[in-house]
């Protein structure tokens, strides 16, 4: 993408700051977030990005005043999580911020909004989830977080014909790579290093389709391309089935670090996408699964990599 002008909020998340970091050479792009991390505001100023302060939380108008309104492009992948019990606040702050960020930017050519897959119904471990598939919001791990992203999603679609702003979901897998904390896998290996229990299901393990940052900033602007009247949905993951286990037995292989996988009711759940939808927007993903954690590990913790195979 070329002369765009990109708003992108959660500037500093996993999903966004890569993004921001690579549309910025040749884009105006715009960020906002809390910036609460001490120098990541710096380091996005440094590759161009300008950066505005705005929490989500804060569901007024005032906190648009300043905020130009001739965005070509934008990406909302902001999200309150919420504490687990509180469920006013995540359908309240989620869809209010969503209506006032489309209602801002209705002259937008395009507006992406990151959900999640973690809001479909669970089926059986190994299923292959695809748009059309049932969805309830259930996580044991974190409830409030899927039915913020369910209230968001109605939101979203709801503007979307309400302005005719030509508007994708993307239901988000897990997203990771070198930068931010690394994503789910090294949020494990977190655990193995201090020698922590990782819970897994009493049988088999929890599927998912890994998406490496390089192909999720590719993904991007296809995304946007893609966008309609009314809202587009596409389940955004990698190509490959990645069994949580194998992955966690990888770490392990190229660590030396032995994982205590203990047999839990209740695990993290994940869950694989069915990804032809979304290759057909996108075309295929570039790097195998194995190549991106022995990147990422290398990258957020090179002094326990015990093998890195070129790239």
């Amino acid at each position: 993408m070329h002369g765009k002008k990109i708003l992108i909020t959660g500037g500093t998340g996993q999903v966004a700051r890569p993004v921001a970091e690579a549309l910025a050479a040749h884009n105006e792009v715009w960020c906002l977030g809390r910036f609460g991390t001490p120098g990541v505001e710096a380091e996005l100023r440094a590759v161009g990005v300008i950066t505005r302060h705005w929490d989500m939380n804060d569901t007024t108008v005032a906190v648009y005043e300043q905020l130009p309104t001739d965005f070509t492009h934008v990406l909302h992948s902001a999200v309150h999580r919420g504490d687990g019990s509180d469920f006013e606040d995540a359908l309240g702050i989620n869809s209010t911020a969503c209506a006032r960020l489309m209602t801002h930017c209705r002259s937008a050519e395009s507006f992406l909004f990151v959900s999640t897959g973690a809001l479909y119904k669970r089926q059986t471990l190994d299923h292959a989830y695809r748009e059309s598939d049932p969805i309830d919001g259930v996580a044991d791990w974190l409830p409030t977080y899927p039915v913020g992203k369910i209230a968001a999603e109605g939101t979203v679609r709801a503007m979307a014909n309400v302005l005719e702003l030509p508007t994708t979901i993307a239901r988000l897998n897990i997203a990771y790579g070198p930068g931010g904390y690394g994503g789910v896998p090294m949020l494990y290996f977190q655990r193995m290093l201090a020698g922590e229990p990782i819970p897994v299901p009493l049988e088999g393990q929890n599927w998912c389709s890994l998406l490496y940052t390089d192909d999720l900033v590719a993904h991007v602007p296809e995304l946007w391309n893609a966008a309609s009247v009314p809202a587009r949905v596409v389940n955004w993951g990698g190509d490959e089935s990645v069994g949580i286990t194998d992955c966690v037995r990888y770490l392990e292989e190229l660590s030396g670090i032995e994982a205590k996988l203990v047999p839990a009711e209740v695990t993290r759940e994940t869950y694989q996408f069915d990804p032809e939808l979304r290759r057909s927007i996108t075309g295929p993903c570039t790097v195998d699964w194995r190549d991106g954690i022995r990147r990422t590990l290398a990258a957020h913790h090179p002094a326990h990599v015990r093998q890195v195979m070129p790239s």
